[in-house]
């Protein structure tokens, strides 16, 4: 993407409105027409292995941010772990975070959280699920599952005092049609288990065997420029390295490049 690319494109309510409701469309058509098999089975027994495991705070203090929207935030994300958790992808399926979730409603009893948007953020029904993706995604890096659509963030919302996980290395979700899916090409099961308690949102990739390899990821390429335009583009590379149980390198993978229009001035956070 050039230079000229990245800078902010201002459209009217009713492009987005348009624009919205045919992706939207076009990925119910693709759910109705897509061929493979989609896992189905929630287990409560946990498989026997853990693969990977992470727990993100489920309250943080965002400067602008109603905390109101945060505790909403809690509401949907108990929701949308009821429909996930014990999720068992046998070998050769698939996993839609959005058609196992489905579409966050009032009537399901999801509350209005925070949703970024276009570089700022609202509330919205179902908002805060993006924490979800993103605990998913990371985990699955930590495992030779296949990721096989994920969306990256467009924009740099808040500084980085409390990231403890690379720039990039999430995965935004808007239903539908910003999708997180996954493939299970290993011969083995792999089962998702996810709680809540008081301060976190805790994450589990099971398996029915031992992994031959574990996984770091990493951060390559990190940069910010100055844009002709004016603003901030942050860029990284993510990264993994593929080492042995004895810690031997077995391999160095790319993950996904991102670039990103910060919306804070890089010059008063160091």
């Amino acid at each position: 993407m050039t230079m000229k690319a990245m800078k902010p494109i201002r459209r009217s309510k009713l492009r987005l409105y348009a624009g919205k409701r045919y992706f939207t469309w076009k990925r119910y058509w693709k759910w109705i027409t897509a061929s493979g098999r989609l896992a189905t089975e929630q287990r409560g027994e946990a498989l026997q292995y853990e693969a990977a495991s992470h727990a993100t705070p489920l309250l943080r203090k965002l400067r602008n941010v109603d905390m109101q929207l945060q505790h909403n935030k809690i509401v949907n994300l108990r929701l949308a772990v009821a429909k996930l958790d014990g999720l068992v992808i046998q070998p050769g399926e698939s996993f839609s975070y959005w058609r196992r979730i489905g579409k966050p409603t009032r009537r399901k009893g999801y509350l209005d959280g925070m949703v970024l948007h276009y570089g700022g953020f609202r509330s919205g029904t179902g908002g805060g699920l993006c924490q979800l993706s993103n605990l998913i995604y990371w985990m699955t890096l930590h495992t030779p599952l296949t990721v096989t659509e994920r969306h990256r963030h467009s924009y740099d919302v808040f500084p980085d005092e409390q990231r403890t996980q690379p720039f990039g290395s999430g995965a935004t979700c808007a239903y539908n049609y910003l999708d997180l899916q996954l493939r299970n090409d290993t011969q083995v099961a792999y089962q998702l288990k996810l709680h809540l308690d008081e301060t976190h949102l805790h994450g589990e990739w099971r398996c029915e065997g031992q992994q031959l390899y574990h996984y770091e990821v990493y951060e390559d390429g990190h940069r910010i420029s100055l844009e002709p335009w004016g603003g901030y583009i942050r860029r990284n590379a993510i990264r993994r390295r593929v080492l042995t149980h004895s810690g031997e390198l077995a391999g160095d993978e790319a993950v996904a490049e991102n670039h990103a229009l910060m919306m804070y001035s890089p010059l008063l956070h160091g």
